[in-house]
C-alpha cells in the first residue's frame, strides 16, 4: 500500500496525499452489479425532515456495495477476483467467487491478493482472510471483522488498518483487545476473520482542498465563537473572543470531555479493561 504525493504545481496539489489507485486490480473495474443497490441521500435528516446530523448534504452519487459481514458460507473455497475501492468505507473490499459460482464482497485484509483463496468454517487453516469462531483461533493471532452476537454479522474492527488480538480463552468467552485498547469478553461462537484490515495508509491521507470534502457530502462548518449570541452559547463578544466559557453545543450541552455513558449499562460486565483516556494516550 502506498500514498501518492503529487507534483506541487498548485497549492492544493502540494498538500494532497491520497492512496495510489494503481493498487486496485483490475484497474477501472466497475462494482459487481448483483452486489450493489442504490444509496439515497438524506442530507442529515430523519423521517420527519428534521436535521439530526449537521453539515451533511450534496456529494457525489454512490452505490452501496453489499458486504458479507457474516461469512456464513462454510467449507467452500472462494477465489479472490478483484480488490476494489468502496466509497462507503475507509477499508478496501475484495470480490470473491465461491466454487459453486456465487459471488460476495468481503472486507479486504492486508496482504490478500488476486488469485488467493479464502474459506470460512469451524476449523479452517489459520490464514489471512479465513473466517471461523473465535474459540478456534489461538491467542496472539490478529483478527478483524468480529461479531458481538453469534450469527448477527461483524460489528467490530471494520475500519482501515484496524486489528484486534485474542489475549486468552476462558470458559465460554475469549478476552479480545480491541484497537482502542479496551479488553472485552466475546463469546467463543462469534466469528472473526484472520489478519489485519488493509489500506493501513488511510490515516496518512490528506484531502488537500475543501472541494474534496464537498464531494464526500460534507458541508462547511461555522465555529461557534464566530456566531452571534442568539445562535450559539459561545457567540458574541467585542472583537475576537475565545468563548469565555466551557465548550458547549449550540443547544448549551457541555462537550469535549463530558461523560455521557449511562451507569449500569448491560455491556459493562463484558468489559474487562476500559480504553485508556486521551490524557494517558498523549503521555
Amino acid at each position: 500500500m502506498a500514498i501518492k504525493i503529487r507534483r506541487p504545481t498548485t497549492s492544493t496539489q502540494r498538500w494532497t496525499k491520497l492512496t495510489d489507485s494503481r493498487i486496485f486490480e483490475p484497474r477501472g473495474k466497475k462494482p459487481e452489479k448483483s452486489l450493489t443497490k442504490p444509496l439515497k441521500k438524506k442530507g442529515g435528516r430523519n423521517v420527519h425532515g428534521h436535521i439530526t446530523v449537521r453539515h451533511r448534504g450534496g456529494g457525489h452519487k454512490r452505490q452501496y456495495r453489499i458486504i458479507d459481514f457474516k461469512r456464513d458460507k462454510d467449507d467452500i473455497l472462494a477465489k479472490v477476483i478483484s480488490i476494489e475501492y468502496d466509497p462507503n468505507r475507509s477499508s478496501h473490499i475484495a470480490l470473491i467467487e465461491y466454487e459453486d459460482g456465487e459471488k460476495r464482497y468481503i472486507i479486504a485484509p492486508l496482504g490478500l491478493k488476486i488469485g488467493d483463496t479464502v474459506i470460512s468454517g469451524q476449523k479452517p487453516e489459520i490464514k489471512t482472510g479465513n473466517s471461523m469462531p473465535i474459540g478456534n483461533i489461538p491467542a496472539g493471532i490478529p483478527i478483524h471483522n468480529i461479531e458481538l452476537i453469534p450469527k448477527r454479522g461483524a460489528k467490530l474492527c471494520r475500519g482501515a488498518g484496524t486489528q484486534a488480538t485474542i489475549m486468552a480463552h476462558e470458559g465460554d468467552y475469549a478476552h479480545v483487545r480491541l484497537p482502542s485498547g479496551e479488553v472485552r469478553l466475546i463469546r467463543k461462537e462469534c466469528r472473526a476473520t484472520i489478519g489485519q484490515i488493509g489500506n493501513i495508509d488511510h490515516e496518512r491521507e490528506s484531502i488537500g482542498k475543501a472541494g474534496r470534502s464537498r464531494w464526500k457530502g460534507r458541508r462547511p462548518r461555522t465555529r461557534g465563537v464566530a456566531m452571534n449570541p442568539i445562535d450559539h452559547p459561545l457567540g458574541g463578544g467585542e472583537g475576537k473572543s475565545s468563548g469565555g466559557r466551557h465548550p458547549a453545543t449550540p443547544w448549551g450541552k457541555p462537550t469535549k470531555g463530558l461523560k455521557t455513558r449511562k451507569k449500569n449499562k448491560y455491556s459493562d460486565k463484558y468489559i474487562i479493561r476500559r480504553r485508556p483516556s486521551k490524557k494517558r494516550r498523549k503521555k
